[in-house]
C-alpha cells in the first residue's frame, strides 16, 4: 500500500478527487448532517478506491450513469476511524455517496440557543484539523489530496450559513427552509473545509474583507477588526499578492477550542479576541498570514506541521513589526518564550513529540499538538532569515511560494528547496537540531529589545521587593502587562496577588490573554477571591489555551482541585470534544 500520510487511509496509488460537490442538510434537533457528496476525479478511474470515515452512517453509494459501487467499512481505529472501500466500475469519472454524520461527530459542534450570545437560535460550526472532515464528510482527509468544492446547505429559515468558500446566492424554499451555495474554486487540504450556521450579520471592513457575528457582538467585532484592510497590505508586501479573492472573518460562540482558525475566504475567530481595545487582533495577523503559509503552501500531513505553523508564527510577528515597531514584536516573541518552555515542560516525558520533523504512526495528532511546531519552527525560521539577511530571505519566501502554490509539501521538499536556492543555509543554522532533536539548540535565535529587558528585570526582582511604580503601571500597553505576569514567579503568596490585582485590577480585564494569565497565578497561590471569576471564564470559554493552564494551575491545593472538579462537571457539556479531552488529561494528572 502506497501511504503517503500515516492518518489516512489514502492510497497514492489510487485516483485522487478532484473535486466534491457537497448537498448538506442541518437537522439541529438530531444533531446531524443529512449529506450527498460527489467527488470527481476529473477522469475514468475503475477498481479498488480508498476514503476516510469515522462515525458516519453510509446509505448508498453511485457511480452516475453506472449504477450501485459495491462498498465496505473497514474495522474501526479509535485514530483514524474506518476505511470506506469502494469497488469502482470501469470508466466512471465520478461518485456519489449519500450519509449522515454521527451526533458526536468531533468535526461538528451543535450548540443550544442558551450557549450563544443571542440565547434565541442554535448554532453549529465545524473544525476539520486536526483529521476531523472524516466526520463530516466521506473524503480523501489528508492535506496531500487537495480539492475544490461547491456546496448547497440546507439550514432552518432565519439562519444563515457561511463556509470557507465564496458564496454564490440563496433562496427561501418555501418550506420552512433557506439554502445557501458555495464554491470554492482553488484546491484546499481537506481540514480546511468549514461550515458554521446561526443567527449572523455582517459589517464590511473593505471591498474585500468583511466581519461576521451574532447581531450581539456584530458591532463590537467590526470595530475591533477595523484595521485588518492594512494587515493584508503589509501581509502581500512579504508574501505577494492574496491568493484567496475575499478575506471574511466570523466570530464564533466562546466554546470554540481555538484562538482561530485560517479556513480560507472565512476565518474563524474566538470572541475572546473582542478586548474592546484591539490589544488581540495580532490572532488576525497569525490567521492571515495562513492564506499562504498554510493555505496556499500546505504541509503535507500533520508530522509536517511546523511548515504550516512555524513559518506563520514569524510572518504575524514580522507583520507585527511592521505595523508597531521592533519593541511590539519583541514582546510577541517573549509571549512566544513563555508558550514554548510550558510546551517543552508539557512533553518533559515525550520529547519525541518536541521535534519539528514528528513521527506519530499510531499517536492522534490532537494528543501531539502544542507550541512547539509554532514556537520552534519561528526560531528555525528566524535563524535562517539571520543567516542570509533580511532582503534575501524575502526573495527567498516569494520564490518559495511561487514554486508550491496550492500544493502540500514535506520537510524534505523545504530542505531540498532551501539547499538549492540558500545553499549552505540550513547547515550554517544546524537546522538538523530544529528538525530531529528533542528541546531547543543552544544557537536558536533570541530576540531582545530594553522595554523587554526593564519587564524582565522588574518582574524578577519580586521575590526581593521589585515592584512598578505608579508611573509604569499608568504607561504600559496590555502587551507589557501581559508580559510582566508572565515573568512572575509562578508561587506568588495571597498578599502579593490582592497587591497586583489592587494595582492593576486585574480582575475586571476584558483582555483574555492577561484576565487567564492573571487567574493562572492566583489559582496558583490559592488566592480565594479570584474563585468566582475563575468559575466564570471558565463555564463561559472553551478555548484550549486558556483552559490547559487554569486546570492545570487549580490542581495545586486540595481545595482548588475540587473546585476544578466541580466546574468542569458543570462546564464539561458546553465545552468542544477537543476542550474536554484536554481538560480531563489534566485532571487525570492531578496527585489522587
Amino acid at each position: 500500500m502506497h501511504h503517503p500520510d500515516p492518518h489516512s487511509y489514502y492510497d497514492s496509488a489510487q485516483p485522487k478527487a478532484r473535486r466534491l460537490r457537497l448537498k448538506l442538510r442541518v437537522d439541529f434537533a438530531a444533531r446531524r448532517l443529512h449529506g450527498e457528496v460527489v467527488l470527481e476525479f476529473g477522469g475514468a478511474v475503475s477498481g479498488p478506491l480508498d476514503l476516510d470515515t469515522k462515525g458516519l452512517e453510509i446509505h448508498s453509494v453511485q457511480a452516475p450513469g453506472h449504477g450501485p459501487v459495491p462498498w465496505e467499512l473497514g474495522p474501526s481505529d479509535p485514530i483514524l476511524g474506518q476505511r470506506l472501500r469502494l469497488d469502482m466500475p470501469e470508466g466512471a469519472q465520478e461518485v456519489a455517496i449519500t450519509y449522515a454524520t454521527a451526533t458526536d461527530a468531533m468535526a461538528l459542534q451543535w450548540l443550544g440557543p442558551e450557549q450563544t450570545e443571542g440565547k434565541v437560535a442554535p448554532y453549529l460550526f465545524s473544525q476539520c484539523q486536526q483529521i476531523h472532515a472524516r466526520t463530516m464528510v466521506p473524503c480523501q482527509d489528508t492535506p496531500i489530496a487537495r480539492i475544490a468544492y461547491k456546496a448547497e446547505v440546507d439550514v432552518p429559515e432565519g439562519l444563515t450559513a457561511v463556509m470557507s468558500a465564496g458564496p454564490t446566492g440563496d433562496e427561501s424554499l418555501g418550506n420552512g427552509r433557506h439554502v445557501f451555495r458555495f464554491a470554492m474554486p482553488q484546491a484546499i487540504p481537506s481540514y480546511l473545509l468549514a461550515l458554521a450556521v446561526g443567527r449572523l450579520e455582517s459589517r464590511d471592513l473593505s471591498p474585500r474583507a468583511r466581519v461576521w457575528a451574532e447581531p450581539e457582538t456584530v458591532a463590537a467585532a467590526a470595530w475591533e477588526f477595523a484595521g485588518v484592510e492594512d494587515m493584508i497590505l503589509k501581509a502581500e508586501g512579504l508574501f505577494g499578492p492574496y491568493p484567496w479573492d475575499r478575506y471574511d472573518m466570523l466570530v464564533l460562540p466562546p466554546s470554540f477550542p481555538y484562538g482561530g482558525m485560517e479556513n480560507p475566504r472565512m476565518t474563524f475567530l474566538t470572541p475572546t479576541l473582542l478586548a474592546g481595545d484591539r490589544s488581540l487582533v495580532d490572532v488576525v495577523a497569525h490567521e492571515l498570514a495562513h492564506s499562504w503559509t498554510g493555505n496556499l503552501v500546505t504541509n503535507a500531513s500533520m508530522e509536517h506541521f511546523w511548515l504550516n505553523e512555524g513559518f506563520t508564527v514569524w510572518a504575524e510577528r514580522r507583520i507585527l513589526r511592521i505595523l508597531h515597531g521592533n519593541d511590539a514584536a519583541a514582546l510577541g516573541w517573549a509571549m512566544g518564550q513563555k508558550a514554548l518552555e510550558d510546551s517543552l515542560e508539557q512533553f518533559k516525558d515525550a520529547p519525541q513529540l518536541t521535534l519539528l520533523r514528528m513521527h506519530l504512526e499510531g499517536i492522534d495528532p490532537d494528543d501531539a499538538f502544542s507550541s512547539i511546531p509554532y514556537e520552534k519552527g519561528a526560531r528555525l525560521v528566524a535563524a535562517l532569515e539571520r543567516e542570509v539577511g533580511e532582503e534575501r530571505f524575502l526573495r527567498f519566501l516569494r520564490d518559495y511560494m511561487d514554486a508550491f502554490r496550492f500544493t502540500s509539501i514535506t520537510t524534505e521538499q523545504f530542505c531540498a528547496f532551501v539547499g538549492t536556492k540558500l545553499p549552505g543555509a540550513l547547515e550554517a543554522v544546524n537546522a538538523k537540531a530544529y528538525l530531529d532533536q528533542p528541546g531547543m539548540p543552544d544557537t536558536a535565535p533570541e530576540f531582545r529589545s530594553v522595554q523587554l529587558d526593564t519587564l524582565t528585570a522588574l518582574a524578577e526582582s519580586w521575590p526581593e521587593g521589585g515592584r512598578p511604580s505608579a508611573q509604569q503601571i499608568a504607561s504600559w500597553k496590555p502587551t507589557e502587562l501581559l508580559v510582566f505576569l508572565q515573568k512572575l514567579p509562578r508561587k506568588l503568596t495571597q498578599a502579593d496577588c490582592a497587591w497586583l490585582d489592587e494595582h492593576f485590577q486585574l480582575m475586571g480585564r476584558g483582555n483574555y490573554e492577561i484576565l487567564v494569565e492573571w487567574l493562572t497565578l492566583a489559582a496558583n497561590a490559592d488566592h480565594e477571591p479570584a474563585f468566582p471569576r475563575i468559575r466564570e471564564v471558565l463555564l463561559r470559554v472553551g478555548r484550549m489555551k486558556y483552559l490547559r493552564p487554569l486546570y492545570g494551575a487549580l490542581g495545586q491545593h486540595a481545595r482548588t482541585r475540587a473546585l476544578a472538579r466541580e466546574i468542569f462537571a458543570a462546564a464539561s457539556p458546553g465545552y468542544h470534544g477537543l476542550s474536554r479531552r484536554v481538560v480531563q488529561s489534566v485532571l487525570e494528572a492531578y496527585p489522587a
